[in-house]
């Protein structure tokens, strides 16, 4: 039998190894005996008595005895949980500590614990640690800490109508320099533009999976990939890694930061593609003809849907005094991206994240995937609990499966698009969970108690989100990759 095997003591707390060991010091010390005195009524060297009073070794049942006796006390007095004295309490708790796997991960070497080390040396080490522990807690970046800052800037988007004239007029800047006037943006000129600013353009067949591009400061250089998923736009790509650096973003320094930065590069990325100079009279124009459509603002600058509906989201409340929501949803209903200025109901958790949650099934977002004609947009009136609102919904295919890409608005602003003359209506009441969470009375009664599912779960359930300045990115293997491609200095 050992230590782990035992009673716990009357409180509910089992004393660790660590306690028994400084309650045997402490006992052996008081009664003036030395490690070798103590080694000899119990039948072992001094060396193992040592080991034990470091708390290095479980004790079994009966060498936890032999020590009761040598040292005149019952079983339950070695097996106090508490520690002996305010003393040993620190060196336990540093013992911990060192033991621990975030003093592990500074490769810093043990501090012995020594009577020379005072408790006030003790107790700031204590207190460093702790601070540590809370800063990594921090930037692990956990799932509540994420959803709690893509609260916030979501908030901060919608005062300011996602509309960022600062970055605008950075884009026309940067347009300007490079000659282009109007339309598509040609991967020539995003090669002209790359060189504008300094850097050269590399295309690798080894880029790490963790991230999307690199940016070799040192040797002006940017690492993208040499073959693209099909659904992504290697434009994009390179003009992401140039807004970074036109903007001047650093390390971030939390979670809020790292989504800012990612908000302004997709932004300016954004911008660069599909022009305010060019989309705005388009839009302008289409909406007195009463035709607006994310599909004429994708075709005019060769986009894919979902980068024309983020852009239309961008300019729509600003130049054309429209409200109106964003939704990225996956064949689950569940949101990935979200955004809104109507007042429009998405689903929430309690810290008022919306990514993550599920979209009510009668949403156009939901609907869209039971249609069969993935060629045409699709157009759904909607009753909610806010009011009715429009919205056109199309079927992007990505790596990561089918998703739903919808931008909507309420009713009083749907006569201006293509596709207000829609007859498909649906009514839906979430977050009532009447309206589609909860089964028919009936169906109920039918099957509870006798089905039992085996739940597929979500690969991120049980993760942490992933540590580091720039989360899910293996620096490891990103500095690898930039020693292979390193131009010989």
């Amino acid at each position: 039998m050992t230590l782990t095997s035992l009673t716990a003591s009357d409180d509910g707390v089992m004393p660790d190894s660590l306690t028994i060991g400084r309650r045997i010091r402490q006992l052996r010390t008081e009664r003036g005996l030395t490690l070798d005195d103590l080694g000899v009524a119990i039948g072992r060297a001094a060396s193992q008595v040592s080991v034990v009073e470091n708390g290095k070794r479980e004790l079994r049942l009966g060498e936890l005895q032999r020590f009761a006796t040598a040292l005149d006390v019952t079983l339950d007095d070695l097996l106090d949980a508490s520690p002996p004295s305010r003393r040993a309490a620190l060196e336990i708790a540093l013992e911990r500590v060192q033991r621990g796997p975030l003093f592990a991960s500074l490769g810093l070497p043990p501090l012995p614990v020594r009577r020379s080390l005072s408790d006030e040396a003790i107790e700031t080490i204590l207190g460093l640690h702790s601070e540590l522990e809370r800063i990594h807690t921090e930037r692990a970046a956990t799932p509540e800490e994420a959803r709690r800052a893509n609260t916030q800037l979501r908030g901060a988007m919608r005062l300011r109508h996602n509309h960022f004239p600062e970055l605008e007029a950075a884009a026309r800047e940067l347009l300007d320099a490079v000659g282009h006037t109007t339309g598509p943006l040609s991967q020539r000129l995003v090669s002209e533009l790359a060189a504008h600013l300094g850097f050269s353009l590399h295309y690798v067949p080894d880029l790490p999976s963790s991230v999307r591009s690199v940016r070799d400061l040192e040797h002006g250089r940017i690492y993208v990939p040499l073959s693209q998923r099909p659904d992504a736009d290697p434009r994009s790509v390179v003009l992401q890694a140039l807004a970074g650096h036109v903007l001047g973003h650093g390390v971030p320094q939390s979670y809020a930061e790292f989504l800012e930065q990612r908000v302004e590069t997709n932004y300016l990325a954004a911008a660069l593609l599909v022009p305010a100079a060019g989309a705005v009279p388009l839009l302008v124009a289409a909406k007195e003809a009463r035709e607006l459509s994310v599909e004429d603002l994708r075709d005019a600058f060769g986009v894919n849907y979902e980068t024309a509906a983020h852009r239309f989201t961008n300019l729509a409340t600003e130049h054309l005094g429209i409200p109106v929501h964003f939704l990225k949803v996956d064949s689950e209903g569940t949101i990935s991206k979200a955004y809104e200025n109507d007042s429009v109901l998405f689903p929430t958790d309690a810290l008022g994240a919306v990514e993550g949650q599920t979209v009510c099934r009668y949403w156009s977002a939901r609907q869209v995937f039971d249609v069969a004609d993935r060629f045409s947009p699709y157009h759904q009136y909607t009753d909610k609990p806010t009011g009715t609102y429009w919205c056109t919904s199309r079927i992007q295919t990505s790596s990561r499966g089918e998703f739903s890409v919808s931008v909507g608005t309420s009713f009083a602003h749907a006569k201006w698009f293509r596709g207000r003359d829609t007859t498909t209506r649906f009514t839906s009441r979430c977050p009532d969970e009447s309206c589609c969470r909860r089964p028919p009375a009936e169906v109920s009664s039918r099957w509870a108690g006798r089905s039992f599912p085996t739940p597929r779960l979500n690969s991120s359930l049980h993760a942490a989100m992933p540590t580091g300045a720039f989360p899910g990115v293996d620096t490891t293997e990103l500095y690898d990759f930039l020693t292979r491609h390193s131009p010989a200095d």
